[in-house]
């Protein structure tokens, strides 16, 4: 019996061990104290989206590089928390390959030196810490109208850099100039004419941190919700087919149905 009480402990000590972790694959969803949910490498370091990648194509070259990193991975979207849809691929300028998350390249910031900081969130306005729950971003781009005139930011002709609210895929928003604060005056009780102008269906998620998540409200309209910024319901272009796109700027003229910018005034009250 001794013999066998040594035996069955000798066989307990040589079980087979646990199976070790094997390490994580592809972007990860991590939660950050002040940033909420955030995206990062398999190993936590965290990733960013540039603004004046509006159209999809990356606009750090050169020393920017330096500073913001190329992240790519084979495995991108292999994690469950993200949808694989929408994951893509931008081929860069000089043939490298970059991961995209909704139509944003992704990016490091140089100065974070270990998993889990986020340095490099509101750095000159243009670079936001990507995150799964963006409601609305913003973009740095040339505005271009249905006419094919390019236009500033006060919306007269001409070449220069607007930045503007777009949702979380890159697509421009808008507002109506004949709205009113949380008061949508264009659309008709049965959406007949939504296609012309799409409502921008969304609750309040997370915002840019350049822009202030109070400036940001929900309405309903005819049964469905549309959000608003500093009163003004958001819309889309119906003829803005690409992301980039900015045609309605100039539909029907200019200052009709204007980009939404940071220091939009409020819309007026009913």
């Amino acid at each position: 019996m001794a013999i066998a009480a040594i035996v069955a402990l000798h066989g307990c000590n040589d079980s087979d061990p646990a199976e070790p972790e094997m390490p994580e694959k592809g972007i990860q969803v991590r939660a950050h104290a002040t940033y909420g949910q955030v995206l990062t490498d398999s190993v936590g370091h965290a990733l960013y989206f540039f603004a004046r990648d509006a159209d999809g194509n990356s606009a750090c070259t050169g020393n920017c590089e330096s500073a913001w990193p190329v992240y790519y991975s084979s495995d991108a979207g292999i994690n469950a928390e993200i949808d694989a849809s929408d994951i893509g691929v931008h081929i860069r300028a000089d043939g490298s390959m970059q991961t995209t998350y909704k139509g944003w390249p992704l990016y490091y910031f140089a100065s974070d030196e270990a998993a889990g900081e986020v340095n490099g969130d509101g750095v000159g306005g243009n670079w936001f810490v990507a995150k799964p729950d963006y409601s609305v971003l913003l973009v740095q781009n040339q505005l271009v109208g249905a006419d094919g005139t390019s236009y500033t930011a006060d919306l007269t002709p001409g070449e220069g850099q607007t930045k503007y609210l777009v949702d979380a895929y890159g697509r421009t928003l808008y507002g109506f100039v004949n709205d009113r604060y949380d008061t949508n005056n264009f659309t008709n009780a049965d959406f007949s004419n939504n296609g012309v102008w799409p409502i921008y269906e969304s609750e309040i998620k997370a915002v840019a941190s350049v822009a202030n998540r109070e400036d940001f409200a929900e309405i309903m309209v005819h049964g469905r919700m549309q959000l608003t910024y500093k009163g003004w319901p958001l819309y889309y272009f119906g003829q803005d087919a690409m992301r980039g796109e900015n045609k309605g700027v100039s539909f029907p003229s200019p200052g009709v149905w204007p980009v939404l910018q940071l220091d939009s005034p409020e819309a007026p009250m009913p």
